[in-house]
């Protein structure tokens, strides 16, 4: 029953000319972004293995990283909860929010409370908003793209764009419908319709929810990476922040998170860097910070032939490279995890049934080439397809004893295809009987198909309405390894010539210095730099604040004395300018590092459209990992790294600068005083 609901979730999806368009345009333009960022890596391999090295680590040992990272994370003033299940975690959140509700200064006690959330697959997988609502809670989705699809009704059709299956002209008439504006099919109109009705979300939220991206064990820190600045939002402005992680998202080191910061964006918005990487390690002054780590299906995962899936970082690259999720699009899959990673996961930790999604797979191999951890994704689909997934224990004894018949059967797989499947393992295990009939598999396919090198199959092999087989080799392969084994030297002697003449180019691309790279990055994200003297500051500072018609600017610590009576340091939305300082910055990806103790920080870099930042030539370091490194940003209660405006792309792939966050970023470069 279930694999015929897909069956006709995929005629649907074929037969939608506008889902089809907005694929096409998705899967185009995330394939150039991502060969683009990759571009700058020149080690982008040796950092896939040493990612995959790193993750196989924590899988291995995942228990006792568990325990430090929690120890951590408890040290630094945030309250951690353990959810075994989704049932667990609903729990946990319902009861916070009733601590919330139930705290001073709430309001009436019939006013719903107003939950904003940022993006959060978890939360997804836990059904966390259906639950929120019945409770009475107003849940509000504030990342533009799953604010449009909680408008609809629907779930997100991509992990990481969840509006990519709608053009313009939907969202436009959603808006008019939804929230009384004129139809308008103007993507900068509709972006800003949507901050401005968020904007009153967060300045009123009780409770703030939000996914993880990675936890840093070391340090205790939940790094949270978003565009639009959304996720800052709901981190800092709340009066409580809910934080929920599955307990696979780990990373032993700052320095290890500086290397999967460097893998996750460009695979999966093809950015060298985020918008904003947000790293919370203390609750701010009145705030309260949870994290709720949740199990549900992973630690069996981890012991099934299925846990190399726990490497995945969820950037959704292996979605936008499939060539089945580019035709159907995540809705079609039926889980909230689709394409190749949610074919492999979604059996585990959604429903055991979705063991059928493994075969919507031509096994190409597409997913692992851009996997940023390679993982063998094609591997594990035909794991799952052998009935490898761990199938949650449920019912009585019966239906256990089934489901455990199933795995070794394996489950999903068609009584023909298991026979073939057996008859080649034990062909292929009698190497002379395999070479036989690899000759004469060979003899026999050149005379059916003398002319062509292709077999036409008639339409009931299923295969047949789309695809041909190649006709075998009369020579196999093993017979013409000498000429393959000196056509592969002749290919490395080209790549080695070809590799000395990039690292010549890298080398002159080196010698560019800390601040002129710094000023190429911001200026390609859209920011501005001025190059100013000390001596100049107070005055340009003054000009700035006329230019941005502001009488008043938002500050922190450092900015506030040079700005005088004009310094505002108690959050105020109604200023439009944020005057801030910085920890350092970033060279190799234009970024600014803020860190805050008190919050007057964050809020001055975020609330205003615009924000200006007071940066010394000499706070420039090259690389993120170096910034990481400084003992600042561990021991801050938060911080964040600011690379750019902030954007979003989540209505048909447009970029739109401006969002939550400030539209306008100028930083001043400072001569050391």
């Amino acid at each position: 029953m279930k694999t015929e609901n897909f069956r006709q979730r995929i005629r649907r999806s074929l037969a939608n000319e506008t889902l089809q368009l907005a694929l096409d345009a998705n899967a185009a333009r995330r394939k150039a972004s991502r060969q683009v960022a990759f571009a700058s890596l020149p080690d982008i391999q040796e950092r896939r293995a040493r990612a995959h090295t790193v993750k196989a680590e924590i899988v291995a040992h995942l228990e006792d990283y568990l325990t430090e990272f929690i120890r951590q994370v408890e040290a630094n003033g945030i309250h951690v909860h353990r959810a075994a299940n989704s049932a667990e975690a609903v729990k946990q959140v319902l009861a916070l929010v009733q601590e919330a509700k139930s705290a001073p200064g709430h309001g009436l006690p019939d006013e719903p409370l107003i939950v904003a959330k940022s993006k959060s697959m978890v939360s997804e997988e836990i059904e966390l908003n259906h639950a929120l609502e019945a409770a009475g809670c107003r849940v509000v989705e504030t990342d533009l793209g799953e604010y449009i699809v909680q408008l609809r009704g629907e779930r997100p059709a991509h992990i990481i764009t969840p509006a990519v299956h709608l053009r313009r002209q939907e969202v436009g008439a959603l808006f008019a419908e939804k929230l009384g504006i004129p139809y308008t099919e103007d993507i900068p109109t509709l972006t800003d319709t949507a901050r401005k009705v968020l904007r009153e979300v967060f300045l009123n939220a009780q409770v703030g929810i939000s996914g993880v991206n990675f936890g840093v064990v070391e340090s205790g820190t939940l790094c949270l990476v978003t565009n639009e600045g959304n996720g800052r939002m709901v981190t800092t402005l709340p009066p409580v922040h809910i934080a929920l992680m599955g307990i696979e998202r780990l990373v032993p080191t700052l320095d290890d998170l500086a290397l999967s910061l460097s893998l996750l964006p460009r695979s999966a918005t093809g950015q060298k860097l985020s918008v904003y990487t947000s790293l919370l390690h203390a609750p701010l002054p009145g705030q309260t910070r949870h994290l709720i780590l949740l199990d549900n299906g992973r630690l069996a995962l981890r012991a099934s032939p299925l846990a190399e899936s726990l490497y995945c970082i969820r950037c959704g690259a292996c979605l936008n490279a499939c060539p089945v999720f580019r035709e159907l699009g995540g809705h079609a899959y039926g889980s909230i995890y689709p394409g190749p990673i949610g074919s492999v996961i979604s059996s585990a930790l959604v429903d055991p049934q979705f063991d059928y999604l493994a075969q919507a797979s031509s096994l190409c191999g597409a997913c692992r080439e851009v996997c940023p951890v390679d993982i063998d994704l094609p591997g594990l689909l035909l794991r799952v397809r052998a009935g490898g997934s761990p199938r949650r224990t449920q019912g009585d004894t019966k239906v256990r004893e089934q489901r455990e018949a199933e795995q070794r059967e394996g489950a999903g797989i068609p009584l023909p295809v298991k026979v073939g499947l057996k008859s080649f393992r034990l062909a292929a295990s009698i190497p002379r009987l395999f070479a036989v009939l690899q000759t004469l598999g060979g003899i026999l396919t050149h005379l059916l198909s003398p002319r062509r090198a292709y077999l036409h199959l008639p339409a009931w092999t299923g295969w047949g309405y789309s695809k041909d087989f190649p006709r075998l080799a009369v020579r196999p392969f093993r017979a013409r390894w000498q000429d393959v084994e000196q056509e592969v030297a002749e290919g490395h002697r080209e790549q080695r010539t070809e590799g000395s003449e990039q690292g010549e180019r890298r080398e002159d691309e080196a010698e560019v210095g800390l601040i002129e790279r710094f000023v190429q990055e911001v200026t390609a994200l859209g920011g501005k730099v001025e190059q100013i003297s000390a001596g100049e500051l107070p005055a340009r500072l003054q000009a700035f604040l006329a230019e941005a018609g502001a009488a008043q600017a938002l500050t922190d610590d450092m900015t506030a004395p040079l700005l005088g009576e004009a310094a505002v340091r108690r959050p105020d939305p109604a200023i439009p300018v944020g005057v801030t300082g910085a920890l350092c910055a970033i060279a190799e990806t234009g970024s600014l590092v803020l860190v805050s103790g008190a919050g007057e920080t964050l809020t001055a870099s975020l609330l205003p459209p615009f924000h200006a930042v007071i940066l010394k030539a000499s706070q420039i370091v090259p690389t993120v990992a170096e910034a990481l490194a400084r003992p600042e940003v561990r021991h801050a209660r938060a911080g964040v790294i600011i690379t750019g405006p902030s954007r979003t792309a989540d209505i048909e792939m447009t970029l739109t600068i401006g969002v939550h966050g400030p539209g306008k970023l100028v930083v001043f470069l400072v001569d050391d005083w």
